[in-house]
């Protein structure tokens, strides 16, 4: 039987011990080694490798996209795109900030804002990202700094596009304007999630098309993988995603219809829309006074916006939709159809119209424009003079609750969906409203101003144009519109209008013509307020006048408008169409304290006209005649 041998533990522990100590001072002689390099690399040879890293830099840089071009109709681009340059410097690639930007003040011509300005944005921004220096610099820096680039290791000079408006008044209520890229703008687009798409961009659009239309406009920014030496001067593109270009679009506006009225219109404070009734197209928006929007691209000095802020004349305010009026007697076709189409009077209805109305009940006595009266008379002849006492009765009888609900479907009290974000909703007043805001019941006598317009009716102009447009139309409510259509390259799309389309009252009434009728001889009728400026158009123009009140006189108070200040004069309205026959064009027309309505805003309105129709393009302004004293006899409650 073999023996198992007997194993030496005093041998096999030493030779462990022996083994560990082996390995351990392995470990040792290992970590001291990495630590001995790591030493040599982060402190000894730090400038050596940052050096060499500096100098194989591979950078991702956003390429802003080309923002679409703005037309006419008539293919005249209404903006331009130029191009522009900026010095910007990356912090952590530059050694001594402060000295370097005193070197480059000469060569680009650095001021002490810019200076100001860039530490501020500096403090506020990454040192690993680019910082801009100065923008805008002349082609003259440009070259400077080219020749002296070799001394300016991580300052280069970057190029973009700048947006410029040629026609610079004209159209700042329809086209904007694009500025400055904010904080409040980041902070939508990133909870948009469009942060990273505006990268490469300085501006984004802020008001009208330019805002309204800025994801078309704007389009995609590409990238580009670059390595870059350590001037920070491309060395190569390693890979490329190229830019989407902004869509062009093109607008329903007619430049030089456009320019004409504004000519009208110089010294006033007004605003005039001219849109196809066929498709809700906007052929003209002019609002005046008006602003150049240039200033706004570069960015406006304070004392340049306070001085447009505060301005009485409000140059800020597109007044065709955000303008809010009493509509006054523009109002009263409308008022008419819905009494029409409610069955509370018909064509053949006489109601006397006599000098005042007293509402039954009361002792409180309502007045006409006229002092005469217009007697016995029907809806039709009730449009044609513009009668007051008429639509007092009628509003008596329709109520408050039936006018809120018929002329909110003519647009009263709502946005109208023009494509401008700029839009007022204005006020149709109701039992509702009324307790809501003033903690008050309806009362009848709160009805019978409503229904010539006044009260607490207010209105924008859009709005009065879009009632006219629903009535040409035979009730179908047509949403106005100024993009005609976009296109990027070949692809080309054209505006289309909302499927949802509203309908007032029954297309196929007889009424829609009677109301019309009404109005074409308001303006061709011997007895009609605008015979005087209208029949003689070969054309055949139909309209409706209104005056409303910037103060409330007292009974039998004369109102002179030369003898009062200019800003307590009457607001004065016109809403017009033509040709009767097959009606091309619908204008609403406002002068702010135009002062009695013959004096300008009729004939305003016929040179607009005929300008369209009678070919005539050279057509001055309209002055007032001298020897005209202004005194007319106006009433607490005007109509016009």
């Amino acid at each position: 039987m073999q023996k198992t041998p007997i194993r030496d533990f005093d041998a096999e522990r030493k030779l462990f011990v022996y083994r560990v100590s082996i390995a351990f001072a392995l470990v040792i002689v290992c970590f001291c080694i990495l630590i001995v390099n790591l030493y040599r690399l982060q402190i000894l040879d730090n400038s050596y490798y940052s050096e060499r890293s500096s100098q194989n830099d591979i950078k991702l840089l956003p390429i802003a996209p080309t923002r679409g071009i703005i037309y006419d109709r008539n293919n005249t681009p209404l903006v331009k795109n130029v191009t522009r340059y900026d010095i910007q410097l990356t912090p952590y690639k530059i050694k001594d900030l402060k000295t370097t930007i005193a070197e480059l003040t000469p060569v680009v011509g650095l001021t002490p804002d810019d200076i100001d300005n860039f530490w501020h944005t500096l403090h506020n921004s990454s040192r690993y990202k680019p910082v801009i220096l100065k923008d805008e610099l002349s082609d003259q820096a440009v070259a400077r700094f080219s020749v002296e680039q070799y001394r300016f290791p991580g300052v280069g000079i970057d190029t973009y596009q700048e947006r410029q408006y040629p026609w610079g008044a004209s159209l700042a209520h329809v086209i904007g304007y694009v500025s400055k890229i904010n904080d409040n703008d980041l902070k939508r687009l990133s909870e948009e999630g469009e942060a990273e798409n505006y990268a490469a961009d300085h501006d984004i659009g802020k008001q009208g098309i330019e805002s309204y239309y800025e994801s078309q406009l704007h389009g995609k920014t590409g990238y580009q993988e670059v390595e870059v030496d350590n001037h920070g001067r491309i060395v190569r593109v390693l890979k490329q995603i190229p830019p989407v270009a902004g869509k062009n679009i093109w607008l329903t506006l007619d430049l030089p219809l456009q320019q004409f009225i504004e000519k009208q219109l110089v010294g006033q404070r007004a605003a005039v829309l001219v849109e196809n009734p066929h498709d809700g197209s906007v052929l003209a928006m002019v609002s005046t006074p008006s602003y150049d929007p240039n200033p706004f691209v570069e960015g406006i000095s304070a004392k340049g916006y306070a001085a447009l802020l505060h301005n009485q004349d409000l140059p800020l305010i597109n007044r065709v939709t955000q303008g809010l009026y009493p509509p006054a007697s523009t109002v009263k076709p409308y008022m008419a159809m819905s009494a029409l189409i409610n069955h509370v009077i018909t064509p053949e209805t006489h109601l006397f119209s006599g000098s005042s109305w007293v509402l039954p009940g009361t002792s409180r006595r309502y007045r006409d424009w006229k002092k005469s009266g217009h007697g016995n008379i029907t809806v039709t002849q009730a449009i044609e003079e513009s009668s007051d006492t008429f639509f007092y009765q009628v509003a008596n009888m329709m109520g408050i609750d039936m006018i809120h609900k018929m002329l909110s479907q003519f647009g009263y009290g709502k946005y109208t969906g023009i494509d401008l974000h700029e839009e007022y909703q204005g006020l149709l007043p109701s039992r509702e409203w009324k307790l809501k805001v003033h903690k008050k019941q309806w009362y009848r006598g709160d009805t019978i101003s409503v229904g010539i317009g006044q009260g607490y009716w207010v209105a924008t102009p859009i709005q009065m144009e879009k009632a006219l447009v629903t009535l040409l139309n035979n009730g179908h409510v047509i949403i106005p519109h100024l993009m005609a259509k976009m296109a990027l390259g070949k692809a080309v799309s054209f505006y289309r209008a909302p499927k949802e389309q509203q309908q007032v009252g029954d297309p196929a009434s007889p009424f829609w013509g009677v109301v019309r009728r009404a109005m074409f001889g308001m303006a061709n009728a011997p007895n009609g307020t605008g015979y005087k400026y209208f029949h003689t158009a070969p054309y055949g123009i139909a309209a409706k006048s209104g005056t409303s009140q910037v103060f409330s006189l007292k009974e039998n108070q004369v109102y002179n408008a030369k003898a009062i200040p200019l800003r307590l004069r009457d607001h004065v309205f016109y809403t017009a169409f033509a040709p009767y026959n097959d009606p091309q064009v619908a204008v609403t027309l406002i002068l702010e304290n135009g002062g009695d309505e013959g004096v300008t805003a009729a004939p305003i309105m016929r040179n607009i006209m005929d300008y369209l129709f009678a070919g005539k393009t050279d057509v001055p302004p309209p002055t007032p005649p001298g020897d005209s004293s202004g005194a007319v006899t106006r009433p607490v409650s005007p109509g016009g």
